[in-house]
């Protein structure tokens, strides 16, 4: 079906919104303060997270492992600010914590880290969420738990074979309890998807391999927590979401720019950007 480009400003009605923004600025902050990379990937997401951990998602911050959670994976493990700040924001440690992000010794590392609480699973190779993810699935099914399992893909990591692998086992398995979000923001790391590996038609593909499969307006807090909260959206099959989103969302200068990747924001660099946040 046709998706509409992401919107261009985000909506201050919807009740996600204040922790998206939250999500934003808490990002930005750690990557200024460590002078880190992956800013652009964070910003991406964050409206997802938001509707994860704002409605979507089933957890407990005073007793994160408990055992009926749901689980979250971050396969694109560089975006991990933003999983940090929202649970900081949520409550499974103190915000002051973030301060420590990228320091020596530090439990917040530069990709995600199941040192941290509320983390499930380390990563950093592109590839690997997906196939651990269905792992987690088929392990709920077998227990007969309804817990859920939600990854979060970069669309660059698409590309990865492991991921393909991966989605014909959980077909197989019927695991209808796994849910798949690609960050479908149209960037990698150096350049466009498009011009790297294309990945069209995506959702085609998804669907042949036998899976149930929507699109949304990944910046629409709405559509994307409506589209999560219950499923499957096919009995017996794995559900994903291909939300399509705007790398560096929500920063007008960041927006849509591959550089964001790599670069680190500057002092005034982060600024402008709370400035543009505070506007919001």
């Amino acid at each position: 079906m046709a998706i509409p480009a992401p919107a261009t400003i985000l909506s201050p009605t919807c009740p996600l919104h204040a922790r998206a923004t939250r999500i934003r600025r808490l990002s930005l902050e750690m990557v200024t303060r460590a002078r880190a990379s992956h800013i652009g990937s964070a910003l991406s997401i964050a409206d997802i997270v938001a509707a994860l951990y704002g409605e979507v998602m089933r957890f407990n911050p005073a007793n994160w492992s408990w055992a009926d959670r749901d689980r979250l994976l971050l396969s694109k493990g560089h975006a991990c600010v933003a999983i940090y700040a929202a649970l900081a924001d949520a409550g499974f440690f103190p915000v002051e914590l973030l301060q420590d992000y990228g320091r020596d010794g530090s439990m917040l590392m530069h990709h995600i880290s199941h040192k941290v609480p509320g983390v499930e699973f380390s990563t950093g190779s592109l590839g690997h969420g997906l196939p651990f993810g269905t792992g987690k699935a088929l392990a709920a099914k077998r227990q007969g738990k309804d817990w859920r399992t939600f990854v979060i893909l970069g669309d660059g990591e698409m590309a990865e074979g492991s991921n393909w692998e991966a989605m014909m086992f959980a077909a197989h398995h019927g695991l209808d309890n796994l849910v798949g979000i690609v960050d479908y923001n149209k960037l990698q790391s150096l350049t466009t998807v498009a011009k790297t590996l294309g990945l069209e038609p995506l959702a085609d593909k998804v669907a042949a391999f036998g899976w149930g499969v929507r699109e949304v307006d990944g910046h629409d807090h709405r559509a994307i927590a409506d589209a999560l909260a219950r499923g499957p959206w096919e009995s017996g099959k794995p559900s994903m979401l291909i939300a399509h989103t705007i790398k560096g969302k929500g920063v007008s200068f960041m927006e849509d720019q591959v550089a964001w990747h790599y670069r680190n924001p500057s002092a005034d660099d982060l600024a402008l950007a709370l400035g543009e946040l505070a506007d919001a």
